[in-house]
């Protein structure tokens, strides 16, 4: 008899993934392949670099991490490790995978008793050094993925106040009945990433052994 986590093999490849367990790794990388050269789920590839588009609800989080170029290249090595998804109930996999466009990753959320495994791809990186220093990388949702939509990180160090800061914006919509139904719930829970990730993200920069 397979485990539960097993059925995560079995399923169309266009849905987003459900479970009672958390999928073994020979699943993920079987989902991740499946995903590869899909489309994004979604027109507006790109958006958060210019105007997230009409009939998505857009969400933002900002919070300052700390001054001075340590913190910046402790914030940008946070992001490089994907440390905003190291939240215990979600979690990016593989947590190695490089900071590159066209990369894709699986997603893992953890509640009510349940996995929900999505995928994304990398859209673009920003990598900037004038006026001010910034680093981050938006991805966006391939057809595995309960919403549909775009979400960016970034690291900015303002040269003129010294301040850096961490930024997340997102526009997002449904994009499987379940997230429809459960709506409230499912925006709960991504206000609850904002929070957690900003939360793991000053963590990083503040606590020694996370800087490594």
């Amino acid at each position: 008899m397979k485990s539960a986590g097993a059925r995560f093999d079995y399923l169309p490849a266009r849905m987003a993934m459900l479970s009672l367990r958390k999928p073994s790794g020979e699943s993920l990388r079987r989902f991740l392949m499946a995903q590869a050269n899909l489309p994004f789920s979604y027109s507006s590839v790109g958006a958060t670099a210019t105007t997230p588009p009409d009939g998505y609800v857009v969400d933002r989080a900002r919070i300052k991490l700390g001054e001075g170029e340590p913190v910046f290249q402790a914030a940008r090595a946070a992001l490089q490790r994907w440390e905003q998804f190291r939240l215990g109930w979600v979690e990016a996999w593989p947590a190695n995978t490089l900071i590159q466009s066209g990369q894709v990753v699986a997603l893992l959320a953890h509640a009510i008793g349940l996995s929900w495994l999505n995928s994304c791809r990398i859209v673009y990186v920003v990598d900037e050094t004038q006026p001010n220093c910034k680093f981050g990388f938006a991805y966006g949702t391939l057809p595995a993925h309960v919403e549909s939509g775009e979400e960016r990180f970034l690291i900015e160090w303002d040269r003129g106040e010294n301040s850096v800061w961490f930024d997340i914006l997102a526009f997002s919509r449904p994009n499987h009945f379940l997230a429809r139904l459960g709506y409230p719930f499912v925006r709960r829970m991504q206000d609850r990433f904002r929070r957690d990730s900003a939360a793991a993200m000053l963590r990083a920069v503040t606590n020694p052994d996370l800087r490594l």
